[in-house]
């Protein structure tokens, strides 16, 4: 295991080689040829930071802007009722927020191609333009895993795309990205790029050049992945953005827009009125100013540092990046009102073949065809092509087809010396001081003792590389080519479920597991065939994850926090079992009961306590959530060994496993928050006893090194009203759960199994039968003891 950036020489090459020449435009109709020669100045800094030309003023708007964009909303602010993740950065995350995302943030789209061969866009819990809602707001009158019409027939994958330059594309004139439009291969080179348009402007944002306008790019997944709404700027804000938008009014995408933005399959935007939905949040959710600031920060974004300075390798590379005709499409200068910008795309569509095919219609483009995508930053954005099937750069510019084949077929015929010059070369247009195996940028910082995501204790010499190596396994990123996937999967990476607050820790709503089962007329629950995990993500292009045909029954599994794991993997079994009172002996309405595994383990991790050990969980989590096959290993039965897929079983090792595990044994709990009213929090634990909350929510159990408090007992307890559905697993009843640890509960929301909660206090109030009488109990109290619990359980 090793992170990504070495395997950058193959990376490199992938966002493709399509192929047009190095023309930007002085004058007239004909580009004229600057090849790879200067830049305009002050448009480059970090991926992630303003573009250096920014004003004071517009720097303020980036950094609001980025505040939207990390802000995880809520059901209560709008979220849904249908959405896909809950905060804007969630899909714009590598290496920095503004950037693309790994595997586990494709989405999916989706369309009909009716008896005529007309297409339009499917639906999936409402008009959103094609674009598939994996998730339903709880209580709706929706399954929490959302239907797709059953005419659908066209299905495809999308990676999240990056902002860097975004707003120096917007500035690019219609007639320079025309001028090297040759539809119909005039000079027959036989590339024959053509625009697309967006209701009459030249489009240039997107996988298909699908849009022109940034504010539409931005509402439209607003709307359609987080189903949050906005109206669209005013004429004078939009005047006032850093790029004057004012001269594309109505591309607004106020009617949600498709694939990042772009409106509804090139249909018109309904400008008049705000963007509404059904969840009883007044409409807009989003203010303008908020829109505003975020629209602005996009525009704003500097663009990659691509190096002119190249060693003599890198220069044969680019000489061969030339010669093989990458730079017939992959445009190194266009020309800018600031000058000529190092984009490496001519912003054309170009036919890529059948095997790239996706069969979406988007305006202009057909289902063969995509925009040439920039290589600037290419070093830090990977996964490749518009679904992220390629891990590397050389495996992008070997699925090259249509007019990029024969530059495919000149690369495969260079020796492996010219190959890795080309990748050389290519890792000069940004991105490698940035580029890590997932989101840790390079260097970056181990938390210390008593920090979120710091150590359990101090460290030796050899723990710190440990912990160091394993933190970097925890947060790599598996591409298809690695064999993630079987071919379902969830995450591509373990930190892709766990990185709230820290790395290590639960996760936000946008990650959260689907689980399906199917109930009979009697309340018998049975697994479907492909078991109870319903997967968002397949690794097979056109395919989506289907539940079981008599699937009955969906619930939510929200992300849990692995913060202080490895100690309560050394919890004797003795003290679980200590609290046990299955049969409620002492009549005090808690019946607590271990969950022993069918070979006589006992649980203790997982909403049902349905993993025995840390040993366990990490093989249970590679298998079950990434898809990923490993070695035996004698006394651990969890995990997979083999699957179908074309990569060599097993996919990961040994070295791997022991890595993750160290990582998780050495990862301190989440320490207690500080600076609240101490009187308060003092009172808040005497009520949080008095009213029955430390029956199962015990404030610590004993372990060999002395308490752990975790709050939990580790036994399993009804708390789901009777007869409400769910799930089983093993020997987990419907309605029951393990009691979550609370501590680190301040900073691990949204709380219960399914996320349901916002709050805190929520969480209390959902709680049904053995819970019930703590419920009335806290309902019952006085405002100044309510207020002092939840001070308390906030300090946790």
């Amino acid at each position: 295991m090793t992170t990504r950036l070495p395997l950058l020489l193959a990376a490199v090459l992938s966002l493709g080689c399509k192929d047009k020449d190095p023309r930007p435009v002085d004058s007239g109709d004909k580009p004229e040829d600057v090849g790879h020669g200067t830049i305009a100045a002050d448009i480059s800094g970090p991926m992630g930071t303003p573009v250096p030309y920014a004003t004071p003023e517009q720097k303020a708007a980036f950094e609001r802007g980025m505040t939207v964009s990390l802000h995880r909303f809520s059901y209560e602010e709008g979220l849904g009722p249908a959405f896909n993740v809950s905060f804007c950065a969630s899909c714009h995350e590598k290496p920095v927020p503004g950037g693309s995302a790994g595997l586990y943030r494709n989405f999916f789209l989706t369309g009909i191609v009716d008896e005529y061969g007309s297409f339009f866009p499917a639906e999936s819990a409402g008009d959103a333009g094609g674009v598939v809602r994996f998730y339903h707001r709880p209580g709706f009158g929706e399954p929490v895993h959302p239907e797709l019409d059953e005419r659908t027939n066209v299905i495809a994958q999308r990676n999240p795309i990056p902002f860097f330059g975004a707003g120096l594309l917007a500035e690019v004139e219609d007639a320079e990205i025309l001028s090297r439009s040759d539809p119909d291969d005039a000079d027959g080179d036989g590339i024959s790029g053509r625009p697309n348009y967006d209701r009459g402007f030249v489009g240039r944002f997107g996988m298909k050049s699908q849009t022109v306008s940034i504010e539409a790019f931005i509402r439209g997944p607003l709307m359609n992945h987080l189903g949050i709404t906005t109206d669209p700027l005013s004429d004078a804000q939009k005047a006032d953005l850093p790029v004057d938008s004012s001269s594309t009014d109505g591309l607004d995408g106020a009617t949600g827009s498709l694939f990042h933005g772009v409106l509804p399959f090139g249909q018109a935007a309904a400008s008049d009125g705000p963007t509404t939905d059904e969840d009883g949040v007044p409409d807009p959710e989003m203010s303008t100013d908020e829109l505003f600031d975020l629209v602005s920060m996009a525009m704003l974004m500097a663009a990659p540092e691509v190096r002119l300075d190249l060693t003599a390798s890198e220069e044969a590379g680019r000489q061969h990046f030339d010669a093989l005709g990458c730079a017939d499409c992959h445009t190194p200068r266009i020309k800018s009102p600031r000058g000529l910008i190092p984009v490496y795309s001519d912003l054309l569509l170009h036919d890529m073949g059948p095997d790239l095919a996706d069969g979406l219609i988007q305006g202009e483009a057909g289902g063969e065809e995509y925009r040439t995508q920039p290589l600037w930053g290419i070093a830090a954005t990977g996964p490749y092509l518009h679904d992220g099937r390629a891990t590397t750069i050389d495996e992008a510019i070997r699925m090259h087809g249509g007019e990029a084949t024969q530059a495919r077929a000149r690369y495969t015929q260079l020796d492996r010396t010219a190959q890795t010059q080309v990748g050389q070369f290519l890792l000069t247009l940004g991105g490698v001081d940035q580029a890590t195996g997932g989101l840790l940028l390079p260097d970056q910082a181990i938390p210390e003792v008593g920090e979120y995501g710091g150590p359990v204790h101090e460290l030796t010499t050899a723990e710190l590389a440990d912990f160091t190596r394993g933190r970097a396994v925890f947060d790599f990123e598996f591409g298809l080519s690695d064999g993630v996937g079987a071919p379902r999967y969830n995450g591509d990476s373990c930190r892709a479920c766990h990185f709230e607050p820290v790395i290590g820790g639960s996760g936000p709503r946008g990650v959260s597991v689907i689980r399906h089962g199917i109930l009979d007329a009697s309340g018998n629950y049975t697994d479907p065939a492909i078991g109870s995990i319903l997967h968002r993500i397949n690794a097979i292009p056109g395919t989506l994850n289907a539940p079981e045909e008599d699937a009955s029954v969906f619930e939510l599994r929200s992300t849990p926090s692995l913060l202080g794991m490895g100690l309560v993997d050394t919890i004797e079994d003795a003290v679980i079992e200590a609290n046990a009172d299955p049969d409620d002996a002492d009549g005090d309405g808690i019946s607590g009961r271990v969950n022993y595994l069918v070979d006589g383990r006992i649980g203790r991790f997982g909403w049902k306590g349905q993993v025995p050990s840390l040993d366990e969980f990490a093989r249970d989590a590679v298998s079950a959530e990434m898809g990923l096959t490993m070695p035996a290993e004698a006394g651990l039965t969890f995990g997979r060994t083999q699957d179908s897929d074309s990569v060599p079983d097993p996919e990961i090792s040994l070295t791997f496993l022991d890595d993750l595990r160290l990582f998780m044994v050495l990862l301190g709990p989440p320490p207690r928050q500080t600076g609240g009213d101490t009187a308060a929090i003092s009172r808040g634990e005497v009520v949080f006893a008095e009213i029955g909350c430390a029956s199962c929510h015990i404030p610590s159990l004993d372990g060999p090194d002395g308490p752990v408090p975790l709050y939990s007992d580790l036994l399993l307890h009804s708390i789901l009203e009777a007869g409400t559905p769910g799930i089983e697993e093993a020997g987990a009843d419907i309605e029951e759960f393990r009691t979550p640890p609370l501590w680190g509960l301040a900073t691990s929301g949204p709380y219960l199994h399914d996320g349901s909660a916002s709050t805190i206090d929520e969480a209390i109030d959902a709680h049904a039968s053995e819970g019930l009488a703590s419920v009335e109990a806290y309902n019952a109290l006085a405002g100044s003891d309510a207020a002092a619990l939840l001070e308390f359980l906030h300090s946790l």
